[in-house]
């Protein structure tokens, strides 16, 4: 049997999280090390091990962790590009600045994004 990752040990209600949504596909909860003033991260149930790694039976979920990004992002005032913003991003692999073999949407706002991000 393979090891739970760490999101799916939060996800069981293992280890705590301050979620902010919570619907049968995904979970979102504050990171825990935030890179910025907001700072959550979206995750799947279905443990995908990463965005390379999905195939199209996953295109609903995929799309969907992006549609409860932007719904999450309006409720926390995110909202107006005009004087707002907000940055997505899914990491993969070691180089990509993957911490968990299990895909997940961070969504960050609440300061100025630079480019190229990093």
């Amino acid at each position: 049997m393979a090891l739970m990752t760490l999101f799916e040990k939060i996800i069981a209600g293992e280890i705590h999280a301050n979620f902010v949504h919570k619907d049968d596909v995904c979970v979102a909860f504050q990171d825990i090390d935030p890179q910025a003033p907001t700072h959550i991260l979206i995750v799947p149930r279905k443990p995908i091990p990463r965005v390379g790694e999905a195939d199209a039976s996953d295109q609903s979920t995929l799309g969907h962790l992006l549609l409860v990004a932007g719904q999450i992002a309006k409720e926390q005032g995110f909202e107006n590009p005009e004087t707002d913003g907000f940055r997505v991003v899914i990491n993969h692999g070691k180089n990509g600045g993957e911490a968990v073999p299990h895909l997940h949407v961070h969504l960050l706002a609440g300061r100025q994004m630079q480019w190229p991000p990093g």
